[in-house]
């Protein structure tokens, strides 16, 4: 019996069948080329890993890394790890709530390192583990998934596939800072749960590359939800 999720995004029939065939091949390949480039990967982050984890100790109090639980594949928990980019303690007051840009409560450090998207060197050990995949939806806390499933139909569609460090919503949208962007970031997650293979594959890892050396490229357009 398909999963709740997967009826969601490709539908029933003859059709949808072939597709969550195609889906589960090509899931099955990627998660062989997610082993393959994730444990380089992690051999040639670590140096710079290092060195970014003992300047995070050097310019800020508090641990060099940072663990924070996430929904993952079929609403599956795990601990994502980051380098730390915000001061310790950082929700003690206010909750769980979204960084914001200019976030106030950034180290000097952590905005440059979430800029550059180098805090999140430490995930290729997440993508080995098997919790995520370098290209897929982003993964969300649990308290923000248990809000938007109430308050975005078919929010959940995008547990369908493993989350990744990058994807097609990240790449086409900015952060999330309303719960509009939340909804536009959905519709492409669930587009690239449709349309998932190679080539949407290799535009993401282009227009990822592009965003780390500063290029903006023009976003694809919204797809229907």
């Amino acid at each position: 019996m398909p999963e709740p999720a997967t009826i969601v995004v490709l539908g029933t029939g003859a059709g949808a069948l072939y597709l969550r065939f195609f889906r589960k091949r090509y899931a099955e390949f990627k998660r062989a080329m997610d082993i393959l480039l994730a444990l380089p990967g992690v051999l040639i982050a670590a140096p710079v890993t290092l060195a970014l984890a003992i300047l995070v100790k050097l310019t800020s109090r508090g641990p060099a890394f940072y663990l924070q639980e996430r929904v993952g594949m079929d609403g599956k928990i795990f601990r994502i790890i980051k380098l730390r980019t915000m001061v310790p303690n950082a929700e003690a007051e206010t909750g769980p709530v979204w960084a914001t840009e200019n976030d106030p409560r950034e180290t000097w450090l952590g905005r440059i390192l979430r800029r550059t998207h180098l805090d999140e060197l430490p995930q290729f050990w997440n993508v080995l583990r098997g919790d995520m995949s370098l290209i897929g939806p982003r993964p969300e806390r649990p308290v923000f998934v248990e809000k938007f499933r109430h308050e975005i139909p078919h929010y959940t569609a995008r547990l369908a596939v493993r989350p990744g460090i990058t994807g097609w919503a990240q790449v086409n949208h900015p952060s999330d800072l309303t719960l509009d962007d939340v909804r536009i970031k959905l519709d492409y997650d669930r587009e690239y749960i449709r349309n998932m293979g190679w080539r949407i594959d290799l535009q993401i890892i282009a227009a990822t590359a592009a965003r780390m050396l500063g290029f903006r490229a023009r976003p694809a357009q919204r797809p229907r939800a």
